[in-house]
């Protein structure tokens, strides 16, 4: 099957062949960590994940790089607000991010680089810079002089001049500089700051050159893939396919395939403290399933805006009812041996650029098909729907258990234990013909937002 992706440098979809016939590379931008991650941190891990998975049912090996940025200005601050160590400060926030990031059952990548591990693949890219006459030292900075790349501004298509018009507070404006635009690969630390020795003093790498460092030891020169927000793609991958090519001179593609997902905004706004209108993942978490963030996360095509509002978690709620409703009593394990005309379907949807919106319209086929079948033809649809859910990464769990679920802490409703107790006694009261006590501990546990179901197999329970 052809997999078409779309090129943000070239500005159209392509088919996707990688450099390697067998091995796929890809690369994309993680979290700085100093705080946890909001939800709109979380929408490039998701959609990057979905082309993972894609990926590696199509190629035998497939190198997925997410970086750490665990030294940076930001980092530096939080540390000191909080009266912490910055090693203690980014540590427990990247153990936060990899928790939150589990629980939208997503993939851990192939490699995680951290920042911190890889200062000297940067200070030899930056003197690889510096030899071929892109970078220069200045007052204890080492910077990249970028008009002596003739292809700057081919991610972004603008101008320079409009580039750093439009950057306003992203394009430092500082004495010791050439050129406005030009940007820093280097800078000198006070002993109260992180720092590493390097031939221009003791020191610190700018944010640009950290990712075309990684990429260039722990992948390749020219990797397939590099993905990240839509917000990433002036300055910061416009200045690494600066450092990635001029470091090689000129003579290698940085990357082929420049993917990048639309904004994410709530209730039609912009994210920002200011407005109160921002949600971490890890606060959301404590209101909804993993699963239903990531269900949400999908529901738009990852190239367009997505609005987040309390109605699109409450239908992604709905939506995976439904679903998980149609698996009762089905298989729980995926056969990666299964074919169906569905499952082709919904992969032909991926292929053609993630089309997600799509693919999530075929789960919901299915369901409808499951519910007007019966016997043998019902478990087979129902292996069929296992199988397609966890190519978008949903549909991990069994029903009775997603059915189970509860808002962390909440106090709304009697725990898997006390319902499991009544349950039992219940069925004790039934076999003694205490048809009364029976009925009133259903009524009990309905006000309680707990509803029974009977079967030949016994009483399953779900909350409402």
């Amino acid at each position: 099957m052809t997999i078409q992706l779309y090129n943000t440098i070239n500005q159209r979809k392509e088919v996707f062949t990688p450099v390697r016939q067998d091995e796929v590379s890809m690369y994309v931008c993680g979290p700085t960590v100093y705080n946890y991650v909001h939800i709109g941190n979380a929408r490039p891990v998701v959609i990057f994940d979905t082309l993972y998975r894609l990926l590696q049912r199509h190629y035998p090996l497939v190198k997925y790089a997410r970086n750490i940025t665990d030294v940076d200005d930001k980092i530096n601050a939080a540390a000191k607000a909080n009266g912490e160590s910055i090693r203690d400060l980014s540590q427990r926030f990247t153990t936060a991010f990899h928790e939150d990031m589990a629980q939208l059952n997503t993939l851990p990548p192939t490699l995680e680089p951290r920042a911190t591990d890889n200062i000297d693949a940067m200070i030899e890219q930056i003197q690889a810079l510096i030899e071929r006459g892109h970078a220069y030292v200045a007052e204890g900075h080492v910077l990249f002089q970028v008009s002596t790349d003739p292809e700057y501004g081919k991610l972004s298509h603008r101008k320079l001049d409009d580039m750093i018009a439009g950057a306003s507070e992203r394009v430092e404006e500082a004495s010791y500089k050439r050129e406005p635009a030009d940007f820093v690969l280097w800078k000198p630390s006070t002993d109260d700051l992180p720092g590493w020795d390097s031939p221009w003093g003791r020191g610190r790498p700018g944010w640009h050159i950290e990712c075309s460092a990684m990429i260039n030891r722990h992948l390749a020169p020219t990797i397939d893939i590099h993905g990240g927000g839509q917000d990433l793609i002036f300055p910061h991958h416009e200045n690494e396919i600066a450092q990635g090519t001029c470091c090689h001179g000129g003579h290698e593609q940085f990357v082929r395939y420049w993917m990048h997902n639309g904004y994410l905004n709530i209730d039609g706004q912009k994210m920002s403290k200011s407005l109160g209108n921002f949600f971490t993942v890890r606060e959301l978490l404590e209101q909804w399933p993993g699963e239903v963030i990531r269900y949400a996360l999908l529901t738009a095509h990852y190239r367009k805006p997505l609005d987040w509002t309390g109605d699109l978690l409450a239908s992604a709620k709905a939506s995976l009812d439904r679903l998980y409703g149609a698996l009762r009593d089905g298989p729980t394990e995926v056969d990666p041996s299964l074919t169906h005309p569905r499952l082709e379907e919904l992969e032909a949807h991926l292929a053609d650029d993630l089309a997600t919106p799509q693919a999530l319209s075929v789960l919901h086929a299915l369901a409808g098909d499951i519910n007007k079948t019966e016997g043998e033809p019902r478990l087979a649809l129902q292996q069929v729907l296992r199988n397609a859910g966890n190519a978008l990464g949903l549909l991990l769990q069994t029903a009775d258990h997603w059915f189970k679920w509860q808002p962390a802490g909440t106090q709304s409703g009697p725990s898997a234990e006390e319902v499991e107790a009544l349950i039992a006694e219940r069925a004790a009261a039934k076999q003694a013909r205490d048809f009364a006590r029976a009925d009133a501990i259903r009524a009990q546990l309905k006000n309680q937002g707990v509803t029974l179901q009977d079967s030949r197999e016994g009483t399953r329970w779900t909350r409402d």
